[in-house]
């Protein structure tokens, strides 16, 4: 297997951290968006989206989304289980998973994307260039609020995002509350449940990462 990857990213890190907690060691090849290599014809070949995570598996397809990446490696690897084991549980995974990238990643993405100068004519990811809408950024900011009462809500009655298991849905919302930092957003004091849970996903091995 051969995976792309982006140390400074949110998704390439969701993927490290699943890889990690998976106890494999796979070839890697780190691609610099500061650098703009993601749009270098070399890379480009392996996927004309522009995006990272990639992962090349052994049989030869290109894994290009997370989900595609995880649910690939659960199923050659399914231990430890990351994705349930129980209809149930499989379904409440990916059911937070969504909620998580849809209701916390996209927000974050908004808010620094259509804001920050790194991203001037870049706001969206991919091949082609979008300009920036600040009104974006702030309807993302408040989207961000929301979603740490969201979490704060369902962590008050669950000991992880998806049930009383730590999954990939804790991979994705943990990956994406650290990552807030950079649109200054921080779980809020009051939400102790959060914290609680942020500092337990924090001591695992594959947060470091």
């Amino acid at each position: 297997m051969l995976f792309y990857d982006c140390t400074t990213a949110p998704n390439p890190r969701r993927a490290r951290m699943l890889i990690a907690e998976k106890g494999l060691e796979i070839e890697t090849r780190n691609i610099s968006i500061a650098k703009a290599e993601q749009l270098d014809g070399a890379f480009l070949a392996v996927n004309p989206n522009a995006t990272i995570p990639v992962l090349v598996t052994d049989e030869g397809a290109t894994l290009t989304e997370n989900l595609g990446i995880a649910a690939y490696l659960e199923a050659r690897f399914p231990e430890p289980p990351l994705m349930g084991r129980t209809p149930d549980e499989k379904g409440l995974v990916l059911m937070w998973n969504s909620i998580v990238e849809q209701q916390g990643g996209v927000p974050i993405a908004e808010a620094l994307r259509n804001t920050h100068p790194a991203f001037k004519d870049r706001a969206i990811p991919g091949p082609a260039n979008y300009a920036q809408i600040p009104e974006l950024a702030q309807r993302g900011m408040d989207r961000v609020g929301r979603f740490f009462d969201l979490l704060e809500t369902r962590l008050k009655d669950s000991a992880f995002v998806a049930g009383a298991e730590f999954t990939l849905a804790d991979i994705s919302t943990f990956v994406f509350v650290d990552f807030a930092r950079v649109i200054k957003m921080r779980i809020p004091q009051e939400n102790t449940a959060t914290l609680s849970w942020f500092d337990k996903i924090a001591s695992r091995t594959s947060a470091q990462l």
